[in-house]
């Protein structure tokens, strides 16, 4: 936008969580601390009696609230239906060759080959949660975002 009333700054200081659906609460926060060393960090009932949770690894929050039952609707399918959704999420680590292994202990697969895509600046990975979510690893190569 370029309505001079709107250039001033709100002051984004990161992207603070994401809002979660999942199949089993118990089996997702188990399978992000296991991969990515979040935990459990507030918990409660919603008005359906489903439990949710709060993970937090770092600065990085997930809501996760657990639906039974729901079906996971991926990208490729919201596409051919016309349908818009987030074609995935991504989480910026630091350590790639703890993470690799990680990977290979708990028997993971990585979606979209079996192994690291390159861009400009940056190394990523992708894989799947219990769920069905879509998460890109990136390792950035200056350890940071960064853009020429």
């Amino acid at each position: 936008m370029h309505d001079s009333a709107l250039r001033t700054q709100v002051g984004v200081q990161h992207l603070d969580h994401l809002n979660l659906s999942v199949a089993d609460l118990a089996e997702t926060a188990r399978w992000y601390a296991q991969v990515f060393d979040f935990e459990e960090v507030e918990r409660g009932v919603d008005d359906d009696g489903q439990p949710w949770a709060i993970l937090q690894s770092g600065q990085a929050l997930l809501c996760a609230y657990q639906r039974p039952g729901a079906s996971f609707v991926d990208r490729f399918a919201r596409r051919a239906r016309g349908e818009h959704g987030i074609a995935h999420f991504a989480l910026s680590l630091s350590d790639r060759a703890e993470f690799e292994r990680r990977v290979r202990a708990l028997g993971l697969r990585f979606s979209y080959g079996d192994g690291p895509i390159r861009y400009p600046a940056s190394t990523s990975f992708y894989l799947a949660d219990p769920t069905g979510y879509q998460i890109e690893v990136v390792f950035w190569d200056e350890g940071r975002p960064t853009f020429r």
